[in-house]
């Protein structure tokens, strides 16, 4: 027996929930995670949704960056928690995009990756330049998609909780500031 067996074996060690992203169990619940995938091409984005399915999460779709805003400015679409965007489309490009969601303070926290065959170091800084949290390039592997979409989507799901404990530590500040 190793020693990571003992550890599993013994009570009080660390159980499946507290387990990293992409171990056994996650930490957090991917079933109320919402991805939009933006990409002008059907087939694309045919192919990143099978990928996908593989995860509980909702999966949004938009043909061009226009759509793409239109669907994060939509308060009757849920906000997604990750978008994973092309970036050459018409109408405006990933790079575009990008930065739009980052300049704004409603959606500057929502991770973006982009799916690009672009690879040269140019495309890259710009994307960097324009806010992208993640690259990742096609034609896209299955396992490194899965693999960076989960820590992406962790990566959202604990600042929300960072958020929530903040606001729960003022509002615990702002009520012993009155009793004191």
């Amino acid at each position: 027996m190793t020693p990571s067996d003992q550890d599993n074996n013994n009570p009080g060690t660390a159980d499946a929930q507290t387990q990293p992203a992409g171990g056994e169990g996650e930490d957090f619940d991917l079933s109320e995670s919402v991805i939009l995938v933006v990409d002008d091409n059907q087939q694309n984005v045919e192919l990143i949704q099978a990928y996908l399915d593989d995860l509980p999460c909702k999966v949004l779709t938009a043909f061009d960056g226009l759509q793409a805003i239109e669907i994060v400015e939509d308060d009757d679409q849920p906000t997604p928690d990750l978008i994973l965007l092309d970036v050459m489309m018409p109408k405006m490009s990933g790079f575009d995009v990008c930065r739009k969601l980052k300049d704004d303070p409603k959606t500057r926290t929502i991770p973006i990756m982009m799916v690009t065959a672009l690879n040269e170091l140019g495309d890259i800084e710009r994307g960097v330049e324009s806010g992208t949290d993640d690259f990742v390039t096609k034609p896209v592997n299955k396992l490194e998609l899965i693999t960076r979409v989960k820590s992406l989507l962790r990566v959202r799901h604990l600042k929300r909780e960072l958020d929530r404990t903040e606001a729960y530590i003022k509002d615990i500040e702002r009520i012993e500031g009155r009793e004191g």
